[in-house]
């Protein structure tokens, strides 16, 4: 496992731009002053030191903070690749879920919310512990919608994320 020390040794990070940057490359892959790190399909971004990879976000709290994070790490816009040490805080994996946007397969345009056919209103529903939660039925999809965020800004706080 790198340490704080090692990590400052081969990379320089600016808080402000997310970016590490070689200092003294551990790979003949890499050359002094480039940028550092390899985006993957999943948008993260992996850095390699001493043949060992690691995610970038994780790297950047190390550099900070001189110690991983004991948890997850959570990138409160959403861009995985966006590693300025203002977007990132330590989260459980539930936290970090509560955070994640809209799944493609939405239809309503609103997280949590989709159009009950049996009763033709919008219905509102949470995820508890991987159980649906149900919140109600709706007249307007606009209601259903605030249900959900309310209930979420209610009892998970600042991990909410609104309107995706």
């Amino acid at each position: 496992m790198i340490t704080q020390n090692r990590l400052k040794e081969v990379l320089s990070y600016d808080k402000d731009t997310g970016i590490f940057i070689w200092i003294k490359p551990t790979s003949r892959r890499v050359t002094k002053n480039s940028k550092a790190g390899v985006i993957y399909a999943t948008k993260y971004i992996a850095i390699a030191i001493d043949k060992k990879r690691y995610a970038a976000h994780r790297l950047a709290w190390l550099y900070v903070h001189g110690k991983f994070p004991d948890n997850n790490i959570d990138h409160i816009d959403g861009n995985p690749s966006n590693n300025k040490i203002i977007n990132l805080r330590e989260a459980t994996q539930q936290q970090n879920l509560y955070n994640t946007k809209k799944p493609v397969t939405n239809t309503s345009g609103y997280k949590g919310v989709h159009f009950h056919k049996g009763t033709k209103k919008w219905r509102a529903v949470v995820s508890v512990n991987n159980y649906p939660k149900h919140l109600g039925l709706f007249k307007t999809l606009e209601e259903a919608h605030i249900a959900y965020e309310t209930w979420c800004i209610q009892h998970r706080g600042e991990f909410t994320r609104i309107g995706e």
